[in-house]
């Protein structure tokens, strides 16, 4: 059986490959599997890049990842700092965040020969075999992508400046923000699968919003703001670990039809977007390995961490 055929069928429980688990600079993984050919940068088909996120998944689910959460830790952290915050309500958690943002001062929006700058680090289980991943040590992207756009495949591909922009022009009213943002990110799942629930594409196109850099404070209070409306989410009741190894908020929906959740990961001080998490939820045995394979809840099958973020004035400049 050749690698694609198997990852194919091994991709059954893994959730729905979208732009949000393709953070820049990532894994340069697709034709890596399919050939053995030197992988190439994936840029212009989300399609494409998400067939190598869900691999990176997959790989990370059939080795057995152990990656599991910390003790919860004391109150002295980041989190009690921030004032009376509780984990236990993503309503209090979302809302709170975004009182915190609504405070802060924008930064002028980005010049069109402006470039983004982002940096993420992705957790590597021990067992994995030196190699099997590649990561680059930076990314810089266009803030007017506009060429990209027009070339892409992708309806669902936006440029740093339409997000910025589009972000801006969200309204306050929950339930009308959510139907902009799924109007704005509408492709979720391939052409002969079903349409995503309502619920799973607000929470999935939100993520794809909050990870977006940059992002005016106000523009993401207001996201934060609706997302403690979608059915389903939920706050981790303690700080987690990034793959930075950072302890940050996890706000939490489970993957309809799947034993994992999806994680967003907030800074528990700056409230900002810190990286991702797909985490079992159940213990469950993958029948379609063989042997079968056993997983437990508290397993992360994906965890990436961005650690930097800047906008600069050209490609290759660092802040």
């Amino acid at each position: 059986m050749d690698e694609m055929t198997r990852l194919r069928e091994l991709r059954a429980d893994a959730p729905v490959p979208d732009r949000s688990a393709l953070a820049p600079g990532r894994l340069r993984l697709t034709e890596t599997i399919a050939s053995g050919r030197r992988a190439r940068r994936l840029k212009a088909d989300w399609r494409v890049a998400a067939f190598g996120a869900a691999a990176a998944i997959t790989v990370a689910a059939v080795l057995g990842t152990q990656l599991v959460d910390a003790a919860a830790p004391d109150r002295s952290g980041p989190a009690a700092t921030t004032g009376t915050l509780r984990l236990d309500s993503p309503a209090e958690v979302l809302n709170r965040a975004a009182d915190a943002l609504e405070k802060q001062q924008a930064a002028p929006e980005p010049r069109d020969d402006q470039w983004i700058y982002t940096k993420t680090v992705m957790a590597r289980p021990d067992n994995l075999p030196e190699g099997s991943f590649s990561y680059d040590p930076g990314n810089w992207v266009p803030y007017d992508n506009s060429a990209a756009a027009r070339n892409g495949k992708d309806d669902d591909y936006r440029t740093s400046r339409q997000v910025y922009r589009a972000a801006n022009e969200l309204p306050d009213d929950p339930a009308r923000l959510l139907a902009k943002v799924r109007s704005f990110y509408p492709t979720g799942h391939p052409p002969e699968s079903l349409p995503e629930p309502e619920a799973v594409h607000s929470f999935r196109a939100m993520g794809l919003f909050i990870q977006a850099y940059p992002i005016a404070p106000r523009a993401l209070a207001r996201v934060y703001r609706a997302l403690a409306t979608v059915p389903g989410v939920r706050v981790t009741d303690h700080l987690v670990k990034d793959a930075a190894g950072r302890e940050v908020i996890a706000i939490t929906r489970k993957e309809d039809g799947t034993h994992q959740q999806r994680e967003i990961l907030i800074d528990p001080t700056t409230f900002g977007y810190a990286g991702q998490r797909f985490v079992v939820t159940e213990d469950y045995t993958f029948q379609l390995k063989l042997p079968p394979e056993k997983f437990k809840a508290g397993q992360i099958t994906l965890s990436e961490a961005r650690v930097e973020a800047a906008v600069v004035d050209a490609k290759g400049e660092k802040p």
